[in-house]
């Protein structure tokens, strides 16, 4: 008797334990699976605000809205280097941490192509999903004499001196890298391409709208606020085809003669220690987050464009990107600089 009722009530603090306030109830584990991180985070290579963390707040928006996490996404920031520092600490430190992603941009590619993460590769790390894109533009004041991309490539033809760009970021960043293929569009030596680096892409844009520069090289997305008020003019967007509103009236470079685009993915890796199967659970929840309808409206609210590749996918897409991005640097002989 007495062994009957200590089996009871054994059972009955077992029940209590996994009561709704539990972490071990059913609704609970119906939410937390067996390969879902425990204390999810995601690293934004930078100080707060910008686009690492924008990246990483836009996948823990929607993957709590969504439902497809159970625990909140921790943001951490760990800046240096354009995603250089971060790189370098997960692969050497926190390469098996499952519990981990980390946010990367076509800023960070391009610094990767050119050593800048050290003796790290593309290869030391595992690439789960790209959740939106950006593409870069070229924008002058409203009443620039340069209407189109066509005309201020004459003006640079005639005195390569006669344009000054700026931008957020310095000799060999992405934004310096617009600029510079545009110079090369236009025929002459990019060395002597006038340009003025700034802080950060606020900066350049006051800098434009005060005569200080003539052309300003950014994100289009950047740019909607003062393409709004009007004070902007925007001689193309740097896409394979037009985007959608509002910048549906922006011409691309390619359909004014030029052929060059700059797309800048914006996405995450994990480290090349996870197991296959904590990897596979993160790819398949991108994959459910950008499936749903409701992801797009958080993307456009985040100032991305559509674009969803996953897991091995987006590996031979990351790989693509590289070659093309080492092609650049050994074209324009980059060894320094900074991309943002």
């Amino acid at each position: 008797m007495i062994r009957k009722t200590t089996t009871t009530l054994a059972i009955a603090f077992l029940l209590t334990a996994c009561g709704p306030d539990s972490e071990s109830s059913p609704d609970a584990l119906a939410k937390i699976g067996p390969t879902e991180p425990s204390r999810p985070e995601c690293i934004a290579p930078s100080k707060p605000g910008g686009g690492f963390d924008l990246t990483c707040k836009l996948a823990q928006k929607a993957m709590m809205e969504l439902e497809l996490i159970g625990r909140p996404m921790r943001i951490s920031y760990q800046p240096g280097g354009i995603g250089a520092v971060a790189y370098n600490s997960v692969v050497a430190q926190r390469g098996d941490d499952s519990n981990l992603i980390v946010a990367f941009s076509g800023g960070s590619l391009l610094n990767l192509a050119q050593g800048k993460f050290g003796r790290y590769s593309e290869q030391d790390v595992r690439w789960v999903a790209a959740e939106g894109i950006d593409y870069g533009m070229l924008a002058v004041r409203a009443d620039s004499p340069f209407d189109d991309l066509g005309q201020l490539i004459s003006a640079l033809q005639e005195n390569p001196t006669s344009v000054v760009f700026g931008s957020g970021g310095t000799v060999g960043s992405q934004d310096w890298m617009k600029s510079a293929i545009i110079a090369r569009a236009a025929g002459i030596d990019y060395r002597m391409m006038r340009y003025v680096a700034f802080e950060g892409g606020g900066e350049a844009q006051t800098a434009l709208l005060g005569g200080h520069i003539q052309a300003y090289s950014g994100d289009i997305s950047e740019a909607q606020g003062l393409l709004e008020s009007g004070h902007l003019r925007i001689l193309a967007v740097m896409s394979d085809e037009r985007l959608p509103p509002p910048f549906e009236k922006i011409p691309t470079a390619h359909e004014q003669g030029f052929n060059f685009s700059w797309p800048i993915l914006r996405g995450f890796y994990a480290g090349a220690d996870i197991s296959d199967e904590d990897y596979d659970w993160w790819v398949n929840t991108f994959e459910k987050m950008m499936a749903n309808p409701r992801f797009d409206e958080m993307r456009r609210e985040f100032g991305m464009f559509p674009y969803a590749k996953t897991g091995a996918e987006l590996a031979a897409v990351i790989e693509q990107r590289m070659v093309h991005y080492r092609k650049l640097v050994e074209e324009f002989h980059l060894n320094g600089g900074e991309t943002r």
